[in-house]
């Protein structure tokens, strides 16, 4: 016989990747969002089980109002911030933050739109992630809230309204091709940053790339974005000669998105338009990879 303890965890490591799932998006860090999904198992563990009907929905809701909550000290926090703030970076592939099947489900995760949503309230980040990501209607949302339902449709018509408006005034530069197209161009990216070839390098740079490196302040890294071709190839060639010269280096997919990985201290995401480089994303915050090396770590 199935203990009453047994069934009760049973019951929520059931919802966890959900849970997780929503956590990550509302606050774009990995570590928060265990914190928070612990903070929902001792409300669970705590709770009358008998009066809970469904314990799907109680504990989404428990983490959505958790969430609400952090994403208040979270602003003064991303204000003290040492240089550029990126989100924590996830392996994917393995369906750490669910199913990425559509170009929607991607887009959830991207650290394109995770930086959109940081400039909207907390309530419309949660009423845009549950209804984009989760698909939940808005009647479930304004339960999930205590918001009236028709709120709910005018905080989702507003944030989304928001991020549309971002995106067409500086559209994402992603590069949706092949994968093997894909390797083909970082490869010849990474021979020419490794080489030392600059005049090749800026070559294979837009005109407007932009470079943006999340250390933190824990090590060195660019405290602003590097914009334009030849800052951009020169700090590129520096970067990779000084920080991870000799660090193996892989092709894994973090964010929905083929990135770079060197060894275990550094991301990098590349995006491409029109065959050249327009974005470098690179996370070298140790504090940052603590999630993905624990994901490393079970390959």
């Amino acid at each position: 016989m199935i203990s009453h303890v047994t069934a009760s965890v049973a019951d929520f490591e059931e919802h966890r990747p959900r849970m997780f799932g929503i956590a990550y998006r509302m606050l774009g860090s990995a570590a928060e969002a265990e914190d928070i999904v612990q903070d929902a198992y001792l409300r669970w563990d705590s709770a009358d089980r008998a009066a809970i009907e469904r314990p799907g929905a109680w504990l989404a809701k428990v983490v959505t109002n958790l969430c609400l909550n952090s994403l208040t000290s979270a602003r003064a926090k991303r204000e003290s911030y040492v240089g550029p703030w990126l989100p924590e970076p996830v392996l994917t592939g393995d369906g750490a933050l669910g199913p990425l099947e559509s170009a929607e489900q991607r887009d959830s995760v991207s650290m394109a739109l995770l930086l959109l949503l940081e400039q909207l309230t907390p309530v419309e980040r949660a009423v845009y992630v549950l209804r984009e990501a989760f698909a939940y209607s808005h009647r479930e949302i304004s339960t999930l809230l205590d918001l009236g339902e028709a709120n709910c449709r005018q905080i989702y018509r507003r944030a989304a309204g928001r991020v549309a408006a971002e995106r067409e005034a500086a559209p994402e530069k992603r590069f949706s091709a092949d994968p093997e197209r894909w390797q083909g161009l970082v490869e010849s990216f990474l021979t020419a940053a490794q080489s030392g070839d600059l005049t090749r390098l800026e070559g294979m740079l837009a005109a407007d790339v932009r470079y943006v490196s999340d250390g933190g302040g824990v090590v060195n890294a660019a405290r602003r974005p590097i914009l334009g071709r030849d800052n951009v190839a020169r700090f590129t060639m520096g970067a990779m000669a000084k920080y991870v010269a000799g660090v193996p280096v892989s092709v894994a997919e973090v964010n929905g998105s083929p990135a770079l990985l060197f060894g275990e201290v550094a991301v990098l995401l590349v995006e491409f338009e029109n065959g050249l480089v327009s974005g470098i994303s690179t996370v070298v915050n140790p504090e940052k990879l603590e999630f993905l090396r624990r994901q490393l770590s079970h390959f």
